[in-house]
């Protein structure tokens, strides 16, 4: 029988580099297999998702006011603007260390970020949100659906965390409902819900990212269609609406590194990031899209919550 020992090693762009070298026949096709995985499917899906260390990679900056600070799996980004930096999502426990040390490693002060955007209230976004919270003296955002649901995973134990730690959670600060605005700097935000994947779900519009003289438009957040049954299926084709609403997106802020089945056109966030290493200058910075990508991904969400919506009107008739 083969035996396999994982090599786990650091890009200076950032990308983390996964390899399975097998010493025997038994492990070539498991090799082979790890090899042609993309490393954002293999950090976000599948058993190899919950090893710890995979998480744990180097930060990256991805436009001149835009970094990306880990962990692996879902991401933690930082927009910096001349007033202060604004920071989306906040992994959890056993990663808030990490992100900590990276944020460093960027150059970026603790206590120059002001806000804290939470997408939705699942562990993974808001787990470390109190010590940033306390670190920083940034307010957190998080839309007023699931501030009852962060506040509810105070003192249960950490998902990922192997000593099962109690959670802290943070304390309630801004309460986000659809429309409203943050501006900060050179920053002029619009904060949109979209309820489905949790009650809450947090989408902003109005990020402006810079590089090399040139703006480009970008959009964070989202989720899952807007739930089960007829009432779910209402919401999801107001979210799909208004999510097909916001034009001219060059740039997707994935709130995680793969989105199943297939990634994300154009890559997931550490295929991206590989390309971003290797460039060189003059060539496009592969984080850009085309605005014809985000306007076919949303006029395909909301096709399919448009089939969503006749199958549970269907549903309701024939009771």
């Amino acid at each position: 029988m083969g035996t396999t020992r994982q090599v786990l090693m650091v890009t200076a762009g950032g990308l983390l580099a996964l390899a399975l070298n097998s010493t025997g026949p038994a492990g070539t096709a498991a090799a082979q297999g790890a090899s042609d995985e993309p490393v954002s499917k293999t950090c976000r899906e599948g058993p190899r998702s919950r090893e710890i260390e995979i998480q744990k990679i180097e930060p990256f900056k991805v436009f001149d006011n835009l970094y990306h600070v880990g962990p692996c799996y879902v991401s933690v980004w930082l927009l910096t603007t001349p007033q202060g930096v604004i920071m989306f999502d906040t992994t959890q426990e056993p990663f808030v260390d990490k992100v900590i040390d990276n944020i460093k490693k960027v150059g970026v002060n603790l206590r120059d970020i002001k806000y804290i955007l939470v997408n939705h209230g699942h562990l993974d976004h808001v787990g470390g949100a109190a010590r940033f919270q306390e670190l920083t003296g940034a307010k957190v955002l998080a839309v007023e659906g699931d501030w009852p649901m962060i506040e509810d995973l105070q003192g249960k134990p950490g998902g990922r965390d192997p000593d099962k730690k109690p959670n802290r959670m943070p304390k309630r600060d801004v309460v986000v409902h659809e429309g409203d605005k943050l501006d900060l700097g050179d920053q002029h935000l619009t904060l949109h819900t979209a309820p489905g994947h949790t009650p809450g779900v947090m989408v902003v519009e109005g990020i402006v990212l810079h590089e090399g003289g040139k703006d480009y438009k970008a959009i964070w957040g989202g989720g899952a269609g807007g739930g089960p049954g007829l009432a779910g299926a209402q919401q999801g084709i107001k979210n799909t609406t208004m999510m097909a609403s916001i034009k001219g997106i060059q740039v997707n802020m994935q709130t995680h590194a793969w989105q199943p089945p297939n990634g994300a056109p154009g890559g997931g966030i550490h295929e991206r990031s590989k390309l971003l290493a290797m460039r060189k200058p003059g060539d496009p910075n592969p984080f850009v899209d085309s605005v014809e990508v985000y306007q076919q991904r949303t006029a395909r969400a909301l096709a399919n919550a448009q089939k969503t919506l006749a199958d549970e009107q269907a549903k309701a008739a024939a009771k």
